[in-house]
């Protein structure tokens, strides 16, 4: 009888290298990259090779690695475009990209592309603005992810669980790079109270 019928196919079907896309996704202070890391570090317990890449523009904690808010970090290479991603991270069998929602549209097709040669693709990134938008090409990427994630903060207000990253210092562009001094996450109603919404 087939293995795959009987359930008796799981440890030969693991040994097939299987790509896909993982996506990580909630508001700032909700553990997206920390979660990335723990991942990464898992896939490299188990001997794999693994990659990891940045947006060039995210410099707060540092230049080169990833780092979450509360202190955990990994090395990474910054890149400018999706386009370096997939020339740079081909040879692996696990890449991760952390703050996608800095990145162009095409790092939907990169991913699909990664993923296609067999390699394991996990996502990081904000799902949504800090006016309530959904954010960059994170739609897109959570619509052709084998599996999404959506982390949450917790909201500074109310205690509920954070739906938004709310912006507390002036400024209408959407990209501002900060921590606690400009952003604190709120959940829905507290959100809507804080703008008037």
């Amino acid at each position: 009888m087939n293995n795959a019928l009987t359930g008796g196919g799981t440890a030969a079907g693991e040994m097939m290298r299987r790509g896909r896309v993982e996506v990580i996704c909630g508001s700032m202070f909700s553990g997206k990259t920390e979660e990335l890391i723990r991942r990464m570090r898992r896939a490299q317990l188990a001997r794999q090779k693994v990659e990891m890449f940045k947006p060039s523009i995210d410099t707060r904690y540092s230049a080169d690695d990833i780092v979450s808010h509360i202190g955990s970090a990994v090395t990474s290479t910054p890149v400018e475009n999706a386009a370096s991603i997939l020339l740079m991270g081909s040879d692996c069998d696990v890449l991760g990209i952390d703050e996608a929602q800095f990145f162009d549209s095409q790092i939907v097709d990169v991913c699909n592309d990664l993923a296609s040669r067999g390699i394991r693709v996990i996502v990081a990134g904000l799902d949504l603005d800090f006016k309530g938008k959904p954010f960059g090409p994170m739609p897109e990427l959570c619509a052709i992810a084998d599996d999404v994630t959506k982390v949450h903060a917790i909201c500074v207000r109310c205690g509920a669980l954070a739906y938004v990253s709310h912006r507390i210092v002036a400024g209408e562009g959407r990209v501002l790079l900060g921590e606690t001094h400009e952003y604190e996450p709120l959940c829905r109603e507290c959100y809507r109270l804080a703008t008037g919404g």
